[in-house]
């Protein structure tokens, strides 16, 4: 099954805040033997976040979606999802109590008796409602949950835009509903560096290693260098790691044909 990510929120397109989340969930996702098919990001734009969430919807993918499912007037995500699916926003009942034992804490902490019935404690009241039919995705750090659809054999995760709360709900979610997938598939990484050489000498090489090997995905990645490291390009095959054996042995043969000086090698 493939993995996604949605990142939401103005701040981050514009560049107010930087992302955190693609590089943390890239490391959450390794550390368990899977990897990121695909991530996107999108503004605080009700009509672009529902229709990216009606595209991923129609998937069968885990997809994680980070920002946006605050009550206030900038946050869509819920109501867009809501959209997305066709269905009503309603509170859900575990949210409520979840939100209600934070409302509580709260009023404890400054020596005061709670009051639900307060106009800003039934506004927070709001980020309980979800798309119907959704279950809760449980937050550690103040209580108040996201939430998860399920649709086809897929499911979308949506919490919080803060990196604190975000990622241990993720990891919840991993750990909880997905490790059946960890490890699954087994994965080998090799690569060189390769100098003095262009990618276009490289290509030819490149595409038959990949007609050779079917389970073995070819990469390169140019690099103008660095104060270390003179221009490169870094040259590797990753997949199944028998295949990628064998296909870096032949690729080495294959730069050796091609007198191309690299230095050997990065193994991940």
């Amino acid at each position: 099954m493939a993995f996604g990510l949605i990142i939401i929120g103005d701040e981050i397109l514009s560049g107010k805040r930087t992302d955190k989340h693609f590089p943390k969930v890239v490391e959450l996702l390794k550390a368990r033997g899977l990897q990121l098919a695909w991530a996107e990001y999108v503004g605080d734009d009700r009509d672009r976040i529902t229709a990216v969430l009606k595209r991923s919807f129609a998937s069968n993918d885990i997809v994680f979606s980070c920002g946006g499912i605050g009550a206030t007037p900038d946050d869509h995500t819920r109501q867009c999802a809501a959209a997305a699916l066709g269905v009503d926003l309603i509170l859900h009942p575990e949210a409520k109590r979840k939100i209600e034992e934070r409302i509580a804490d709260v009023a404890r902490e400054a020596g005061q008796q709670p009051d639900f019935n307060a106009k800003d404690n039934l506004h927070r009241l709001k980020m309980g409602e979800f798309p119907e039919g959704a279950e809760i995705v449980p937050n550690p750090f103040n209580k108040i949950p996201g939430f998860a659809i399920r649709h086809g054999s897929g499911v979308h995760y949506f919490v919080p835009g803060f990196p604190v709360m975000a990622w241990p709900m993720i990891e919840w979610a991993l750990d909880t509903h997905h490790a059946h997938l960890f490890r699954q598939v087994p994965r080998l990484e090799k690569a060189v560096f390769v100098f003095e050489t262009a990618e276009s000498t490289l290509t030819p090489l490149m595409e038959a290693l990949e007609a050779e090997f079917p389970q073995v995905k070819v990469f390169s990645l140019p690099s103008v260098g660095d104060a270390v490291t003179r221009r490169h390009v870094e040259l590797g095959v990753k997949g199944d790691p028998e295949q990628v054996e064998a296909a870096f042995l032949r690729m080495l043969e294959g730069l050796h044909q091609l007198k191309a000086p690299f230095l050997h090698e990065l193994g991940r």
